[in-house]
């Protein structure tokens, strides 16, 4: 039906009930009975009918503008929020509701998105093919950095983390009582690990530096400062600081005239080598001290014995007893010495500790590598691997010494396979390189030891015996003519298994790498402005929630559970969650087991909240509080202040109420229903860590459409949604 039509139709039905209400008025009034005595009764019963009659009207009037109202006027309201939202984020499309015109008009709008959406797709496969080669860049910059053995760290000039490595957290949290590895993240601040003096003084060495090189020197190259610092874990780090060079800005610091954005820190664990330094250092004080006596107690009875010639014998006797039992006294110390120090005495070289099975594995792969003379390479087998032992060699020296006796042994005595064996021989570990029926003479086996390296083009000044000499070893050459078997046989030390090896990096879920970069974040200064006037964009957020025994927090009820995750930059950073269960130490409601699914026996062995709280504490420093139908979970933690003796004074930002200022003419503000109306996908309901998540993703979609409507510091969230009905409600 047309609009000329129907509006024809409206007219010509609101006459015609006119008329009708009209005329049955009429009609009424001047009905009645002719005699004088009915005349008060007919009139009576005209005015009841009268009533009746225009309460109906009314009613029908009524009736008619709720459903007219529902129709053409907060239907439209409802559909210009969602039109709000699918301007926003594309893939959303408009609901068709209300009058047949509006749902004309959605099915318009709808068109109109998917032209939009169209264009908007090839517009974003121009721009990813335009940055594939930046993403290849960052993924191999990801890669790199999670693969380093060292620990990186990358900060602002605030001291802000933008970019750091799996090591790196790791390092700064082995053994760290309370998780302090939890304070290092995007966008947290490095001085709740480091202090903030040693990272000034090491930016003033570097000006001071820059200073004396010059200034043309300095644009060629500006040099880089060290500091030695202990962790909260006790570890003892040496940290390699070098500066960010960038463009001018108002971030950015003036160093021997050059602009810097941020600073480098590398981390190397100096733990066991300083251990060592000081044993050493205990080492020969102890020499000191305790050879200066007997040393003195010789001289002096050297020198009687010198100068007296005619001296009787039994004095002579006497101090030549002295002299040996000095002698013997200072013998002994060394002896006991050099066995308890045996290791760090003899450490000449950088050492490295590894694992005797890895050893041989990779010096098979280098003999038996292919060499540009040699149509056939040489075959190598393991046998009699000891896989216990560790090692504390020169790995790359050893590896060249096996190689080139190898290859010797193909060049000269085409020997087509050797094998390699490790076992423990007393304290030492025996290394045998052997080989099956070609002997050789012992003076050509000594040669071979002692001449410099040097085989297919490589050479070496060094020797087979100044390798192993450099590790602390002994080699020699040997024939078992009963086997038909000669080997070179190498006596190592064996090290004490290391007990703080790295752990394994994490693998990101699903095979993929966690993000650990963001370099927009040098442009931001923590400094620049006051919490409640900065934008939304620039805040560092903290997404959490909740699940509890039950819904009455001054009733006795408990958290069981904290699940939370942070928002840097305006991303979402998954692989940074805080997700523990907590033992409420009372019973567990059935309802509740029905919501959460958390059973008792979950909870047996968890912590309490008197452990979990400051941790997630920690957690949150420095970031804004963001939750969904957050005034009932901050309810439970205003509640443990007192227990716990933490307070969390951090703003809060609550999803559901700014999606009542975002949308206020809708029924729900569940967060099935945003996230259904913000076209975000639903998984993981009903447990913390989850419904943390996609609460972050909430916020993330809310944050433009708050843009849009002027809502863009903290300020302005924080009072426009304290305007909303919802922020009434207590608990």
């Amino acid at each position: 039906m047309t609009a000329p039509r129907k509006l024809i139709l409206t007219v010509v039905a609101a006459s015609l009930f006119t008329l009708v209400l009209v005329g049955a008025t009429a009609a009424l009034m001047l009905a009645g009975e002719p005699d004088a005595s009915g005349v008060g009764r007919s009139a009576a019963e005209r005015i009841v009918v009268l009533i009746v009659l225009l309460l109906l009207a009314s009613a029908c009037c009524c009736w008619v503008i709720v459903r007219l109202h529902d129709l053409y006027a907060a239907s439209p309201l409802r559909m210009a929020e969602e039109v709000t939202a699918t301007l926003a984020h594309s893939g959303l499309r408009v609901g068709e509701q209300g009058a047949a015109e509006l749902r004309v008009l959605a099915q318009a709008v709808n068109q109109l998105l998917a032209l939009r959406e169209a264009s908007e797709n090839d517009v974003a496969e121009r721009v990813r093919e335009a940055r594939a080669s930046l993403e290849e860049e960052r993924s191999r910059l990801a890669a790199l950095m999670a693969d380093l053995s060292q620990s990186v760290v990358v900060c602002n000039l605030d001291g802000r983390v933008l970019l750091y490595n799996q090591r790196a957290r790791q390092e700064l949290a082995a053994g760290a009582d309370g998780g302090h590895g939890e304070l290092l993240g995007l966008g947290r601040s490095i001085y709740t690990v480091f202090d903030r003096a040693l990272i000034t003084h090491a930016l003033e060495r570097l000006q001071q530096a820059s200073r004396e090189l010059g200034e043309t020197e300095n644009r060629q190259l500006l040099g880089s400062a060290q500091f030695v610092t202990a962790t909260p874990a006790g570890r003892l780090l040496r940290a390699h600081m070098s500066p960010v060079l960038g463009g001018d800005g108002p971030h950015h610091a003036q160093v021997g005239g050059l602009s810097i954005t941020g600073f480098v820190l590398v981390l190397e664990d100096v733990t066991s080598s300083n251990e060592r330094h000081a044993r050493r250092d205990a080492l020969i004080q102890s020499l000191i001290e305790g050879g200066r006596g007997p040393l003195g107690s010789i001289r002096a009875a050297a020198e009687m014995l010198s100068e007296v010639a005619d001296m009787p014998a039994q004095q002579r006797n006497r101090f030549l007893r002295v002299v040996h039992d000095e002698a013997a006294k200072l013998s002994a110390q060394f002896e006991t010495a050099a066995s308890a120090f045996s290791n760090d005495l003899r450490e000449r070289w950088l050492l490295e500790e590894m694992r005797g099975a890895e050893v041989l594995i990779v010096a098979a792969r280098r003999i038996g590598e292919r060499r540009a003379d040699e149509r056939r390479a040489l075959a190598v087998k393991t046998e009699n691997v000891d896989e216990d032992l560790w090692l504390r060699v020169d790995g790359y020296g050893l590896f060249q010494a096996l190689r080139y006796l190898a290859w010797r042994l193909q060049d000269e005595y085409a020997v087509r396979e050797v094998r390699l064996s490790l076992t423990r021989s007393g304290q030492l570990a025996q290394l045998d390189l052997s080989w099956l029926g070609t002997f050789m003479n012992n003076e050509t086996a000594m040669g071979w030891l002692q001449d410099p390296m040097s085989v297919a083009g490589d050479s070496s000044p060094l020797s087979v015996t100044d390798i192993v000499e450099r590790c602390n070893g002994e080699i020699w050459f040997q024939r078992e003519r009963v086997s038909h078997r000669a080997f070179f046989r190498t006596m190592l030390p064996i090290a004490d298994a290391p007990t703080d090896l790295p752990r394994a990096v994490i693998a990101a879920a699903e095979g993929e790498r966690p993000e650990f970069y963001d370099f927009d974040l040098f442009s931001w200064s923590a400094a620049s402005h006051e919490l409640d006037d900065r934008l939304l964009s620039e805040l560092a957020f903290t997404v959490f929630d909740t699940e509890t025994t039950g819904l009455q927090p001054t009733q006795g009820d408990e958290i069981i559970q904290i699940g939370a995750t942070r928002i840097v930059n305006r991303r979402l950073l998954r692989h940074e969650c805080f997700d523990q269960l907590i033992n409420p130490q009372c019973r567990l409601s059935p309802q509740s087991i029905e919501v959460h699914g958390i059973t008792p026996e979950l909870l047996v062995d968890q912590p309490t909240i008197d452990v979990v709280l400051p941790k997630f504490h920690a957690f949150c420093a420095d970031t804004v509080l963001v939750g969904h139908n957050a005034a009932f979970d901050m309810r439970f933690l205003q509640l443990k202040e007192k227990q716990t003796g933490v307070r969390f004074e951090q703003p809060v930002l609550d999803t559901l109420l700014l999606s009542a200022v975002l949308h206020s003419n809708q029924t729900t503000h569940r967060l099935e229903a945003i996230a259904e109306r913000l076209g975000v996908s639903v998984f993981g309901r009903h447990t913390a860590l989850g419904d943390a998540i996609v609460t972050g993703e909430v916020f993330l979609k809310m944050l433009p459409l708050l843009a849009e409507m002027g809502i863009r510091t903290l300020r302005q969230a924080r009072e426009a949604s304290q305007k909303t009905f919802h922020a009434r409600l207590r608990y």
